[in-house]
C-alpha cells in the first residue's frame, strides 16, 4: 500500500527523541540541524512553552513509513512539491510539452524520410 508523500510524519530513523524536528525536517526539505536549533530557540524565547506542542505532535503524527521514497531524487522531488505545488505543476507541464515537442521532431522526421510509412498514415486518415 502506498503511503501518502505529501503528509508529516515523524522520522524515527533520524530522531534524537521522538522524530518530530527530523520528520519535519523531511517534509520541508530543510536540514534536521537548523530545524533543531529553530525549535530551541524557540522553546528558549518562550520559556519552554513550545515542549508540551512537541510531545502532542509526537504523539499525533504516525511514523514514516521505512520505504516512503525509493531513492533520493524521489525525496527531493515530493518536498519540492510540498514546498510549492503550483511551480511543480508548470514544471511537469512544460517536461510533458518538451516531451510532445521532441516526439513531433523525431515523427517528421522518420515519416519524411520514409514515404512507404507516410503513405500508410495519410491513407489512415
Amino acid at each position: 500500500m502506498n503511503s501518502p508523500r505529501t503528509t508529516l510524519y515523524r522520522d524515527k530513523q533520524n530522531a534524537k527523541l521522538m522524530g518530530v524536528c527530523s520528520g519535519i525536517a523531511d517534509y520541508t526539505g530543510v536540514n534536521v540541524f537548523w530545524i533543531r536549533l529553530g525549535f530551541l530557540g524557540l522553546t528558549f524565547m518562550t520559556g519552554g512553552s513550545t515542549i508540551p506542542f512537541y510531545f502532542i505532535a509526537g504523539i499525533l503524527l504516525n511514523k514514516k513509513p521505512p520505504h516512503l521514497y525509493s531513492e533520493p531524487a524521489e525525496q527531493r522531488y515530493w518536498q519540492g512539491v510540498r514546498q510549492n505545488p503550483k511551480r511543480t505543476a508548470r514544471e511537469i507541464r512544460a517536461r510533458m510539452k518538451d516531451i510532445d515537442r521532441r516526439l513531433a521532431d523525431v515523427e517528421t522526421f522518420y515519416v519524411s524520410s520514409n514515404p512507404r510509412l507516410n503513405a500508410e498514415i495519410e491513407r489512415l486518415r
